[in-house]
């Protein structure tokens, strides 16, 4: 068993970060946790924005530790504690809250957009609830619809004026048709994660981020988490947003699509985001056949497998790769290693959640600066940590 002195290293070591030792079992490897901390240590310099890392194996936390500052010119350090804005990783959370009112009743899969939002023009008709979960929606890119919108002398939208979750059903409620007919094609739609946000909180009664709390942050204990608008909350411990601008850090906290809730409005810590990992494993607010459908990838209509759509700059000779996605999750192997995954970008955040299930555990990094890369740098710590494999 570890003693006082082996206690004494290791925060000497750490400082600020949390690990369990009884994680690794009782032969705790100091060793590994130097290497975890080797990972993130090199890239940040002191003083500039970072990152928050933590790892969870066997549902106890191993390791987590923040490098950096919340702000440039402040001296706040980025701790456990420091919320970021997840970005897209907040589709895992609208998907579940889209699943927890399916579980009560209140929705289906396979029920149509137009049956929640009747004025929803006809291409609307045939997308369903699932459609939207999985990315086959066919829905147009509402980024898309702005940028286009602004050139012809439209609406302006800036970081003062930015776009809401009511003007993005609009704009979409103003197109003809969709990109193609649901369930035929995949590709990635914040547009379905912004009208599932809607969703909840028309079927639910309640805002968006009100449903979330109740039904989903309460219940974890993950007490600093929250659907941030603003005006209406804040964000407790916050970072901000940063990225690279002629060879120079700059702020760059907001965009005009940073008020969007449901594709990417959550800001959580690295702590609270270990109780959402645990309540996943241990299935605390759905059980595990519930969570089938958002762990299944899914299949097109004629049951092919989906692509990502193709790169304009690729050869005709490449093959388009295939996409497993689920409902909020990526789903595709780490070099044989089953996993769960998304990743999150907006301006001046980058954020990565990988599930690890067969190997039973979890890497989370959270970056307010968009030059770095969670996911490599998750994968590099997922490769000290795998179990070599007898043959």
């Amino acid at each position: 068993m570890a003693g006082p002195l082996f206690f004494a290293l290791t925060l000497a070591l750490f400082g600020t970060s949390i690990f369990s030792p009884a994680a690794m079992g009782q032969s705790s490897d100091s060793g590994l946790l130097s290497r975890i901390d080797a990972v993130f240590s090199a890239q940040t310099e002191p003083g500039e924005p970072g990152v928050a890392a933590l790892v969870q194996k066997d549902g106890q936390i191993l390791f987590a530790k923040g490098y950096g500052v919340r702000q440039l010119n402040s001296a706040v350090k980025i701790d456990p504690q420091t919320n970021f804005r997840l970005a897209s990783v907040t589709k895992q959370f609208t998907a579940m809250a889209i699943m927890l009112l399916v579980h009560g009743g209140k929705l289906h899969y396979e029920q149509h957009l137009t049956d929640i939002f009747p004025e929803f023009p006809g291409y609307g008709r045939p997308i369903t609830i699932r459609n939207l979960l999985n990315h086959t929606s066919g829905l147009p890119d509402y980024s898309e619809i702005m940028e286009q919108q602004e050139k012809n002398g439209g609406s302006q939208w800036s970081p003062e004026h930015q776009i809401q979750d009511e003007d993005v059903l609009k704009l979409l409620e103003e197109q003809p048709v969709g990109e193609f007919a649901p369930g035929t094609r995949w590709e990635y739609s914040n547009s379905g994660y912004v009208v599932l946000g809607l969703i909840v909180a028309k079927v639910s009664g309640m805002p968006y981020r009100e449903f979330l709390q109740r039904r989903i942050f309460a219940p974890l204990k993950m007490d600093h988490t929250v659907v941030y608008q603003n005006g209406i909350n804040t964000v407790s411990d916050r970072a901000y947003g940063h990225s690279q601008e002629n060879g120079k850090l700059v702020e760059t906290d907001q965009s005009a699509t940073s008020a969007t809730l449901g594709d990417g409005g959550i800001y959580s810590n690295v702590t609270d985001m270990a109780k959402w990992d645990e309540g996943l494993r241990k299935h605390t607010l759905l059980s595990e056949k519930e969570m089938v459908s958002a762990l299944t990838p899914v299949k097109l209509a004629d049951g092919s497998q989906p692509t990502w759509p193709r790169d304009p700059h690729s050869t005709d000779s490449d093959q388009p790769s295939p996409v497993f996605y689920g409902f909020g999750w990526f789903l595709d192997p780490y070099q044989g290693h089953a996993r769960n995954y998304h990743d999150g970008g907006t301006l001046g955040f980058r954020t990565t959640i990988q599930r690890f299930t067969t190997d039973n555990f979890t890497v989370m990094v959270l970056s307010n600066r968009t030059d770095l890369d969670p996911q490599a740098l998750s994968l590099k710590v997922a490769d000290l940590l795998f179990v070599p494999r007898v043959h």
